[in-house]
């Protein structure tokens, strides 16, 4: 199983929870990687004839399986931006009784309840369920760059390239946490990276 059990932190992080099957007109499913096992435990033959399932499989091989679902539209695309002209379609297009499912990393989890949140839906609406890897979308504050998939703490930005650390702070607007430079008061020192969760 892909699930992770995240340590206790400040209100900002998010909390997901297991998907669950709701009543409603449509069903719009996104999901990236391990994320596509929670759609498979979720999924009934009823809800896939009303559902829009949106995947970007990251290298795992669970693309046949959600096919074999037979959902109403299913589109697998390489990456979040790729998929993302399609998630806002989907939304703009939505009647009310729309329920929406998020699984997978938290880069595409944030980013897709951004796009939920811009058409409408309160966040306290849209179902989330963590799977897969633990790795963080990263802004750094100072060049407001992101960095996506960030798995060690403290790490260096890939755009201003300053040592950053890694803080628990999230930001549903920007569907990111928060990168401090570590080292501003004594350039240089820079503790050995480890793991976020380590």
């Amino acid at each position: 199983m892909s699930k992770f059990t995240f340590p206790q932190s400040i209100r900002s992080r998010p909390v997901y929870g297991t998907l669950e099957q709701r009543d409603g007109a449509a069903h719009l499913l996104i999901a990236d990687a391990e994320g596509a096992e929670a759609i498979l435990d979720v999924a009934t033959p009823a809800m896939m004839a009303k559902a829009h399932i949106v995947y970007i499989p990251k290298g795992a091989a669970f693309e046949d399986k959600l096919r074999g679902l037979n959902a109403a539209s299913f589109y697998a695309g390489p990456s979040y931006g790729a998929a993302e002209q399609r998630i806002h379609k989907a939304l703009a297009d939505a009647k009310m009784g729309l329920q929406v499912y998020l699984a997978g990393t938290e880069g595409l989890m944030g980013q897709a309840q951004n796009a939920a949140m811009q058409a409408g839906i309160p966040h306290t609406a849209i179902q989330t369920e963590h799977r897969g890897s633990t790795a963080r979308r990263i802004q750094c504050v100072h060049c407001k760059g992101i960095t996506e998939d960030v798995e060690t703490d403290p790490f260096v930005c890939a755009h201003c390239g300053l040592n950053l650390f890694v803080r628990d702070h999230y930001s549903r607007r920007l569907a990111a946490y928060q990168g401090v430079c570590i080292d501003a008061e004594d350039p240089g020192n820079v503790p050995e990276p480890k793991g976020i969760y380590e």
